[in-house]
């Protein structure tokens, strides 16, 4: 008996990457899957029904259940259907992974308005789309599994301001979800997943561009693979996408439940807990402080062994377009 057999799944970003490395695998596994794809491009243009219709071929001439739905992770209305249609199609849900995401990379000083809402409504709010109507059958069933797919880029990436956001955004979701749903049999998690995929591949020539657009220079010389070509000869590899789909199969299994808002890392051929934020350093004192007394005291104790990311900062920012 597989793992995952009598369970439903619905994976949104599943036709391409690691989206469909984690349906083809938890198909494997013995779920009936969803390929929640509507196929556009990078930046969330367009659209193709193709690809995810390419993935539910491969999972059922593999002997696996799987239907597509090419609906968009940003619109509410679009991810009731798709649970609808999952559940006049298997009658149940017990499984969402919310891989969909796309990157409008810029700098912040130059990035529009309509740019960082559209990262954070694929990534975030998509989020919330379809968790919000995916809960509704496991509350009634008891029972479910819930992973966010994060990214390590949240921790802070330049030229990414919006898809940092939103990632890191997705945490606090999950974390917050965890506590809301753990007391009817869901659990819930966030993933930083990794691999080389279209995405992770156009990230270092983009920030290259980005800086030198901004008159910043690159810090380093980077040079993008075509995706096909790379993805080709990844197999096997630690940057082959496929590997985070068994840390995610197991995470998504009954067994899984033991594990709720964390942050799980899948990347490569291991797997990481994150810590969970906590004060790693206090001052204290018997009233409210004054400015002079935290001159003092931040730089010689709140401050010991702090990391700073960008500790040349520039006296006088590029300007902005």
């Amino acid at each position: 008996m597989a793992r995952l057999d009598g369970r439903v799944a619905i994976v949104t970003g599943a036709a391409r990457g690691i989206g469909r490395g984690v349906a083809i695998k938890l198909a494997e596994e013995g779920a009936s899957v969803v390929v929640a794809d509507f196929g556009g491009a990078l930046d969330g243009t367009g659209g193709d029904r193709g690809p995810a219709d390419d993935v539910v071929n491969e999972i059922t001439k593999a002997g696996g259940r799987a239907i597509a739905s090419y609906g968009d992770v940003s619109k509410f209305a679009d991810m009731r259907a798709t649970v609808d249609q999952t559940l006049g199609e298997f009658g149940r849900v017990d499984i969402l992974c919310h891989v969909a995401g796309i990157l409008r990379d810029r700098m912040v000083f130059n990035m529009t308005e309509e740019e960082w809402d559209a990262v954070l409504s694929v990534h975030l709010k998509g989020a919330f789309n379809s968790v919000r109507n995916a809960i509704v059958p496991m509350l009634r069933q008891r029972y479910g599994r819930i992973l966010l797919f994060s990214s390590g880029s949240g921790l802070g990436s330049p030229g990414q301001a919006n898809y940092s956001a939103a990632k890191e955004g997705m945490v606090g979701f999950s974390r917050a979800l965890a506590r809301e749903l753990g007391p009817h049999g869901i659990a819930v998690n966030a993933v930083y997943p990794g691999g080389q995929t279209r995405m992770s591949a156009s990230v270092p020539t983009n920030r290259d561009q980005l800086r030198q657009r901004s008159g910043i220079a690159a810090a380093t010389t980077s040079r993008t693979i075509p995706y096909m070509m790379e993805a080709n000869r990844l197999s096997g590899s630690p940057r082959d996408p496929d590997n985070n789909a068994p840390p995610v199969a197991w995470l998504v299994s009954e067994a899984g439940g033991m594990i709720s808002g964390q942050v799980i890392g899948t990347s490569g051929w291991q797997a990481s807990r994150y810590s969970i934020r906590s004060a790693i350093r206090s001052i204290s004192g018997p009233r409210r402080w004054t400015v002079e007394e935290l001159a003092d005291l931040v730089p010689n104790h709140l401050a010991q062994g702090i990391y700073n990311p960008a500790p040349n900062v520039q006296r006088e920012a590029p300007a902005a377009t």
